[in-house]
This record gives C-alpha cells, sequence and structure tokens, in this order.
C-alpha cells in the first residue's frame, strides 16, 4: 500500500449496511461491534450516520489497527479498537462491561490491506513469502501447510476449501517439488499450480492459482472453524431489536451464515402443535429475503465487491 495509505478500497455495500444496520443505531449510547474492522470503511460510514453510536472495532490484524485508527480520525473518541478474533465476542465485550450491542458487521474474507501488502503472501498475482497469516500470533504459514501436511491432508483442503477439481494434480506436482527443497513463495508454487492445471481449464474460471491460495488461506487461518464459533457468540450478543449484518465472498463462509440465521429464525416448537409457546419462539427476524447482492454499477466499479452476498436479521427476542 502506498504512503499515506492512500490506496485504499471502497467497503462492500456500504450504503446498503448503512441503511440496514442504522435503525439499530439511532438512539444515544447504541454500541456498534464491526467484528472485522480492516480499514474501518464501513465503520466510518456508520458513525457518520449515527453519531451517537459507539463502535467496538475486532481485528486480528495489527498492520489495520494503525490504518483503521488513522482513518476513523476524530471518530476514535467513540472507538475501542481490539487486537482480537471475531470468535472472541464476548471476552472483548466482557473486558469492556458491554452487556449487549446493537449492531453487528462481520465483513468476510480478506482486507484490501492484506492483498495489497505482497509481503503478506495472500495474492497468487505477486511473488512473497508464503505466509497469508492474519494475525501475528499464529504459528501456521502457508508455506508449513504446503511442505508438511501429507499428501492426502492437502488433497482435502484444496477440495473442501478450495473447491479445487485438479486437487490430486496440484498435489502430485507439490510433493515431487518438495523432494527437491522447500516451497517458500508464492511465485513458486503459482507455477506449480499452473503447470498441473489442463490447459483447457487455465483460460476459465479467474486464474488458475485462484482455488488452491483460497483453501491454504481458509486452513491457515482456520477460517470456518472460527465462523461456526463466531455466528452464535455475535447472534448471543445482541439486544432485542439488534441487528447482524453479514458479508460473505464465497459459498463456503455463506453457507453457516445461512444456516444460523434460518435456525435463529425458525420456532423450536414441535411440528403440530396448535399454537407455539412464547418460549420456543424464533429469536430472529430475516430482514432481508436470501442474500443480497451488490448493484451492477458497484461490481463494475469495485470488482472485489462481485462474489459479495449480504444476509441480516434482527434479534425479536431473548432466549430463554
Amino acid at each position: 500500500m502506498a504512503a499515506g495509505h492512500t490506496d485504499i478500497h471502497d467497503p462492500v455495500m456500504v450504503d446498503r449496511i448503512v441503511e440496514l444496520l442504522s435503525p439499530s443505531l439511532a438512539h444515544e449510547g447504541a454500541v456498534y461491534l464491526d467484528a472485522t474492522l480492516g480499514l474501518a470503511g464501513h465503520a466510518v460510514a456508520i458513525l457518520d450516520a449515527n453519531p451517537g453510536a459507539r463502535i467496538v472495532g475486532i481485528d486480528r490484524d495489527p498492520d489495520a489497527h494503525e490504518v483503521a485508527r488513522e482513518r476513523l480520525g476524530h471518530r476514535t473518541a467513540r472507538a475501542d479498537v481490539v487486537q482480537a478474533v471475531y470468535d472472541e465476542i464476548p471476552q472483548v465485550l466482557d473486558d469492556l462491561g458491554i452487556a449487549r450491542v446493537d449492531a453487528i458487521l462481520m465483513d468476510l474474507g480478506l482486507s484490501s490491506l492484506q492483498i495489497d501488502r505482497r509481503e503478506r503472501g495472500f495474492s497468487y498475482s505477486a511473488d512473497a513469502p508464503l505466509d497469508m497469516r492474519m494475525g501475528v500470533g499464529a504459528q501456521l504459514t502457508a508455506a508449513d501447510v504446503i511442505n508438511t501436511y501429507p499428501p492426502g491432508d492437502l488433497v482435502r483442503i484444496l477440495r473442501r476449501y478450495g473447491e479445487e477439481r485438479f486437487a490430486e494434480r496440484i498435489v502430485e506436482r507439490i510433493v515431487r517439488a518438495r523432494q527437491l527443497g522447500r516451497i517458500e513463495r508464492s511465485g513458486q508454487l503459482v507455477e506449480l499450480i499452473t503447470a498441473a492445471v489442463p490447459a483447457a481449464a487455465r483460460h476459465s474460471g479467474g486464474h488458475p492459482a485462484k482455488r488452491a491460495f483460497q483453501a491454504l488461506r481458509i486452513e491457515v487461518n482456520d477460517e470456518l472453524n472460527v465462523l461456526e464459533r463466531a455466528l452464535p457468540a455475535a447472534i448471543a450478543s445482541l439486544a432485542v431489536g439488534g441487528r447482524i449484518a453479514v458479508l460473505a465472498y464465497h459459498s463456503l463462509e455463506d453457507r453457516p451464515v445461512k444456516r444460523a440465521f434460518a435456525a435463529g429464525a425458525s420456532d423450536r416448537a414441535p411440528a403440530g402443535l396448535p399454537s407455539v409457546p412464547e418460549h420456543l419462539r424464533a429469536e430472529l427476524r430475516l430482514v432481508t429475503r436470501g442474500a443480497e447482492r451488490p448493484s451492477a454499477t458497484e461490481m463494475e466499479t469495485n470488482p472485489r465487491s462481485a462474489s459479495a452476498r449480504l444476509r441480516v436479521a434482527e434479534r425479536v427476542r431473548e432466549a430463554v
């Protein structure tokens, strides 16, 4: 990223998110939890639209904190920025003495900062060390996965987290190459993947390394397990009338969000009861019908939004 952080990309679906979360943040003292603060693009827009609200911003990436605080500017007087993973929401709120929050945003996937800082190793378009850690506390790197995982585990990861149909061919290339020495750089891995993917498939569906790099990133950062833990914790922290918004960027992220929202928005009474007891009624109301997508204009002007899917739910009663 250029000095002064001028290369900051527009937050995805920001106007729609402000519109959907602001009804829960209009009162004085409302608390907005940004569970994936990143570069604070959404946070700035939400705080500006709701001058009586304060923010708790969570991000595991310490590089993001500096940029986020700079971008928040005078709004930092209404902000608590915490280095944590977003499945640690209960502990973060407890440490701050906050019992309930009024709105939550989870913007999943990579931030612009992580993509643009090439030395982090997330991008397949630039040669860099195979790192891919979102936080400094993590020990496992993408190079560790590539060089030490058994072939069967590598195939499983590429298939499960990248939905990579050429997983076996790619892993065969990786295993042969690592016998000659460690694979340490993203450029090496891109060459191996490209050579393994049939020529006819290299020109469709984006860059041939896209799926494998996604899979490695998810494995290194335990992203899907973190999400599975974070969703119930986030919903439990919502006040009645509070709203939670989740931006997912691929089906692996969107599926658990859809399941969690659908479960919360369903009565828990056995089928056939003439009436549903109050304590078994749904705790959530779905605000969006299915997953909303960015407008065609946004997808054109902000290509990183193209795969985004937004779901929003509102808490309508406390759990009993």
